[in-house]
């Protein structure tokens, strides 16, 4: 009669308390001497078979062997808690709202090793229809960071996220810029506005609105030293931002920008008010040796910001000429707005596409020539000029 095989040897047996049936196979010993044992279970004897199969398949490439039920949430929630370490808390949260809002809702309970790359672009597919581009590609950046944290860590094979493009969403939220007229009324209307000084400085400097909010006054110099050899304008160092580093978000755009006469002035303006505005807050008053403050010291928060703006907007609305082809439409504005007119009106103009690019503190001038610039002026003559000289000027046509 064949002796039995024992239970760590490898084999099959039924779990009375478990009421599953268990396939196991040993793989030697362990470094602490005991039995290295790989099991599966299963309702029927096929079904731990199968599963013994994929769990030995998986040891053989070399992986630790993941939890049955690791699922894509668990994943994703792996990732939010540990992969995001050091990371500003903004971006934290961005994050989480979109994983759970978009992600682990629709691909959540799926096992993680059973995710399948028709699994992903059935899902961006789906998001493709109520999500702009943007957004599809930030979903699927969370997820794709999340799976290729769990392979790293041995939870799964492979990344199938890689092999999955983003589709075309729908059209997001067009930037747009004003037009001379505009600006000119906007500027008038901001007059009357706590911030108007933020506005004018934003406007003709081309500031973004996270570099203008944190500006100190150690970093404004509103008189130069116009003796110096070369003169030294009046000027604004660029050199800090909201992030959470306090840099800029490029290298290029740590700059220091000549300031314009209308800027100027609005600067000594808001001196003379945050003096007052000093006085008036007493004892609460917070100092920080910020250029814009709230009423008591404080940073500008960015919704604030945009709430005013659109009440300066609303106010040039009513200031354009009678015929102005566009209207001013407050709540289709933003801030950042003053920062793609500043690149459309010196680009209508005529400033070259260098400088500008330059002056926003871009690190190519391919930013600045498809997102921002709104006008495409100057008409380029270069090549037509050139060609006159080379072939000459046809003579007129006989009539």
């Amino acid at each position: 009669m064949t002796k039995r095989r024992s239970r760590g040897d490898g084999g099959l047996h039924w779990d009375d308390k478990r009421q599953r049936w268990i396939a196991t196979a040993s793989l030697g010993y362990l470094p602490n001497g005991k039995r290295n044992v790989k099991r599966a279970s299963g309702k029927t004897k096929t079904e731990a078979k199968n599963k013994l199969k994929e769990v030995l398949r998986d040891y053989e490439d070399g992986l630790a062997i993941a939890p049955t039920g690791y699922t894509v949430k668990d994943a994703v929630t792996d990732w939010l808690e540990y992969g995001l370490n050091g990371r500003d808390p903004e971006t934290v949260k961005t994050n989480t709202n979109l994983c759970n809002t978009h992600v682990i809702p629709d691909l959540g309970v799926r096992k993680l090793r059973d995710l399948s790359a028709d699994d992903v672009d059935k899902w961006l597919a789906v998001k493709a229809k109520v999500l702009s581009t943007r957004s599809l590609e930030a979903i699927r950046s969370c997820l794709n960071r999340s799976v290729k944290r769990a392979m790293a860590r041995d939870k799964v094979k492979r990344n199938v996220v890689e092999l999955c493009s983003v589709p075309v969403g729908r059209p997001g939220r067009p930037s747009k810029s004003l037009t001379l007229v505009q600006a000119e009324a906007v500027l008038k209307a901001a007059d009357d506005s706590p911030l108007y000084a933020y506005f004018v400085v934003s406007l003709l400097t081309g500031g973004r609105t996270e570099e203008m909010r944190p500006l100190r006054w150690d970093h404004v110099d509103l008189e130069g030293a116009p003796d110096a050899v070369p003169s030294i304008p009046p000027h604004v160092a660029v050199w800090r931002s909201v992030r959470s580093s306090g840099d800029t978000k490029t290298r290029k755009s740590r700059r220091t920008l000549a300031l314009p006469g209308r800027a100027i002035d609005a600067l000594k303006v808001q001196w003379e008010r945050q003096g007052w505005q000093r006085v008036a807050a007493g004892g609460e008053w917070k100092e920080n040796g910020l250029v814009f403050t709230s009423a008591v010291g404080t940073e500008l928060d960015a919704a604030n910001v945009r709430r005013e703006f659109r009440k300066v907007v609303a106010r040039a609305a009513k200031l354009l000429p009678e015929g102005t082809p566009h209207v001013l439409v407050p709540e289709e504005w933003t801030t950042r707005e003053t920062r793609t007119s500043f690149v459309s009106i010196l680009s209508d103009r005529g400033i070259p596409l260098e400088e500008i690019s330059r002056l926003v503190g871009h690190s190519s001038t391919a930013v600045t020539e498809e997102v921002y610039r709104k006008q495409i002026r100057p008409v380029i003559q270069t090549g037509a000029t050139a060609m006159d000289g080379i072939f000459g000027t046809p003579p007129p046509p006989e009539r």
